[in-house]
Order: C-alpha cells, then structure tokens, then sequence
C-alpha cells in the first residue's frame, strides 16, 4: 500500500468515525426530542379532557344514553384520551389498558400525574395519567402509540448510517486526490534522489521550492548531496596528488635498485644504496602523512580538555634533541582546549618541524601561546605574499621549497586538525621568516 492509498485510508477512517461519533449522540437525542414531543402532546391533550367531556354531553344529550359518559376511549388524531369516573380500586379493564393502584391515588388526589408505558391488544402506548381538572376523584388517561415515532426515527437512523458511509468515502477520495497533489514535491525529490543513484552525478540540482517540512527535506538533501559531492571531489584530488607525489621517488627507487642489480661490485653502489634508502624513507614519510591526513579528517573518537602550552612544551624539546643547532625560544601562557591530544600534538610538531626545516644553522625559532593562538615564527627567508594563501594546501610547494625534502602534507594536516577542532591556521604576514599560527578555542582554567 502505497503513502497516498494509506492518507485516503486515513481521511476516509477518521471522516467515518466522525459521522459515526456524531450518530451515536444525535440518534439518542432525537429520540429524547421525540418522546419530549409525545409526552408534551400528552399532556396538552389531557388538558382538553373538560372540553371534550362536554362536547360528548352534547352529544348525548337528548338520547337515551345521556346519562351514560362513555367511559371507553376516544381517539382524537393517534391520541386516545380516557375520562375514567370514580375509579375506586385497581383492576383490569376491558375498554383500555388495566388501571392501578398508582391511576387510583391519582384520582383520589394523593400522588401526582405520572407517565408509563403499557401494552394494550398487543400495541405498546405512552400513557399520561392525571385527575380531571375541576372533578375530584374523576381520572383522565390520554395515550400515544409508541410506534408513531418509529418511522422517523428508522429514517434517521438509514440517513445517519448512509451519510457515515459516504462521508468517509468522500473523504477517502478527497484525501486521495489532495495527498497526490501534497506529495507532488516528495515524488519529485524521490525520482531526483533516484536518478542521482542511478547516474552517480551528485550535481544533479534537488527540487526545494517550498519552506514547509517538504523543502526543508530537500534542502537537507540538497546540502547531504553538496557536501558528498566535495568530499568525493577531494578524495579523487587526493588520489591525483598522492599519485603524482608517489610516482617520482617510486620511479627513482625503481632506477636506483636496477641499477644495484646490474652490477653489485660497481664503485657506485653504496651511493646508489644510499638514494634508494632515502627514497624509501621519503615514501615512508609520504604514506604517514596521507594516513595522518585521512585519519584527522574524521571525527576524533577521544577528545578531552588539554594543556596546550604542555603540549608545546614537549614538542619543542623533542624538536631541540633532534636539531641541536637550532635555538628555540618558547613563551607559553598556560592554555586549556578541548579536543584530540594526539591531534593537536601531531599539528604543532608539523609547525615546529616546517620552522626547523627553513631555519638557517644558527637560527631561532620562536614559540609563542596566548589566548589560543599558537605562533611558530623561524629565521628563514620567509613566505613570498602570493603564496600566503597555499601555504596550507596539500602537496602544495613553492618553487624555492621544492629543493627541500618533504611531502607536501606537514601544514595541510595542520590546517585540517585545526578545522576539525573549530579552529584556523593561517600564515601571517612577517618582514623576517614565516609566520603560522594555529588558533584554537580555548576552555576555562579551572
């Protein structure tokens, strides 16, 4: 069953149970209303008893049963009105329905007009008793089929039952139309989303005219859509670069160690032992850095507030033991953020490491942390302006860097760390050396 057969299910379901729910108070109330009426009537007609009683005097008059008041009930329309005189006890009546002990104390005056229901020669009334106005001890007695307001009410009840069937498939067929047209956009998103799984073109633009629930559900797979596609975009960028990065030195190791092959008692073959083994390490360092790069990309699995002044405080004398003709000069203020420890470690030792590499024999690298901003400056011959803006791309090299060895990847997994924390890296413009900083959201010091 598809979504609209489920909406015109729903329509027609709840539009019938309305129609039901409305039957179920308006049958009883129309029927109270009925009986309201015949009772009312009863009353009125009770009412006229002396009326009557004096018209069958008149009429009697003059004949030999004028002085018997017919005590056998008269039909006035569907009413039948009773005048019973002196009813001294209770009894069965051949005339009418049975009199009781109830019918005498009304007569007598000692309880009050009542209605009831009785069966006489096998038709059910509705009976009002009351005394005769203005004849003490006399009863009157008006009755009404019960069965006169039974066709009314089986015509209600086929009009209510009928209109409950209806209105529900009414609603039914109206909910099926209006969900059609409702569920347009959906069916359009649907067939957008399924042609972009079919063809795998992730630019195909998705339908979000709307700023209902609709639309917003396009624009959220609109912006899933953009972002897939930029990530697949710079995963096949990646594989580009890493190819062109790794196809240099794997054809140099390649030549190297022929070479080696050809001739092992050749003069040469330490040096070309030499090469292939520091090709080796460069591919080595390649590979680290695209697993670091791939894996700082992802979502940190463990995060935690962090020291950075320590951390920077550790890397700078890892740093010192390795290049011991570099000085390093290291102003921290104590600093709390919250992230990935090994992350953040990994990304000020890249800096550290890319300010060692350009520093000169002799030359100071200085460190300073203040309010989250990590500032690595050495005494190289600086970055020219036009590249500020690529230091931190991947394989990105300048022209003067290419001499030096590196992957190309140190200040990108920077760049990368940094975003994945909130944070930015960015070269500073600076008239000695280069200038990178790393900023990163701080917490409060306990």
């Amino acid at each position: 069953m598809n979504l609209r057969t489920r909406l015109a299910v729903a329509g027609g379901s709840i539009a019938a149970a309305a129609m039901l729910l409305v039957s179920v108070v308006l049958y009883p109330a129309v029927e109270a209303n009925l009986r309201g009426q015949i009772d009312s009537a009863l009353v009125k007609a009770a009412g006229k008893a002396p009326d009557v009683a004096k018209a069958v005097k008149q009429k009697f008059r003059g004949t030999a049963n004028e002085a018997e008041f017919p005590t056998a009930p008269l039909a006035i329309g569907s009413t039948q009105l009773q005048i019973v005189p002196d009813p001294v006890r209770a009894g069965p009546s051949t005339q009418f329905v049975d009199l009781t002990a109830h019918d005498v104390e009304v007569a007598n005056g000692t309880a009050a007009a009542y209605f009831r229901t009785a069966v006489y020669d096998g038709v059910a009334y509705r009976i009002y008793t009351a005394p005769f106005p203005g004849a003490p001890g006399t009863l009157v007695r008006t009755a009404i089929p019960q069965s006169d307001p039974a066709p009314t009410l089986h015509q209600l009840a086929w009009l209510l039952a009928g209109s409950t069937v209806a209105a529900g498939l009414l609603a039914a067929v109206a909910s099926r139309l209006a969900a059609r047209r409702v569920l347009r956009p959906v069916r359009r998103l649907t067939e957008t989303v399924e042609r972009i799984r079919s063809t795998g073109d992730l630019a195909i633009p998705i339908p979000a005219e709307s700023q209902d629930e609709i639309g917003r559900l396009g624009s959220a797979f609109a912006g899933m859509t953009a972002a897939l596609d930029e990530s697949v975009g710079a995963q096949r960028r990646l594989v580009a670069d890493a190819s062109h990065e790794l196809r240099t030195p794997l054809t140099s190791l390649t030549v190297n160690l022929e070479l080696l092959a050809e001739n092992l008692a050749d003069t040469q073959a330490p040096h070309l032992a030499a090469e292939a083994l520091g090709q080796a390490g460069e591919l080595k360092t390649l590979i680290n850095d695209l697993v670091d790069l791939a894996r700082y990309g992802q979502p940190a699995f463990h995060t935690e507030d962090v020291r950075l002044d320590l951390v920077a405080e550790r890397v700078v004398a890892r740093a010192a033991r390795r290049a011991a003709d570099i000085g390093f000069d290291l102003t921290c203020a104590p600093t709390l953020v919250h992230g990935d420890p090994d992350a953040l470690e990994r990304a000020v030792a890249n800096l550290l490491d890319n300010a060692v590499k350009w520093s000169p024999p002799g030359g100071r690298v200085r460190i300073s942390l203040e309010a989250g901003a990590l500032d690595v400056a050495d005494a190289g011959p600086g970055i020219p302006d036009s590249d500020l803006k690529f230091v931190f791309d991947r394989f990105y090299r300048s022209p003067a860097a290419r001499a030096h060895p590196g992957s190309g990847l140190g200040l990108a997994i920077v760049r990368q760390v940094a975003e994945a924390h909130g944070g930015t890296a960015e070269a500073v413009p600076s008239r000695t050396g280069a200038l990178l900083r790393l900023k990163l959201p701080i917490c409060q010091l306990p």
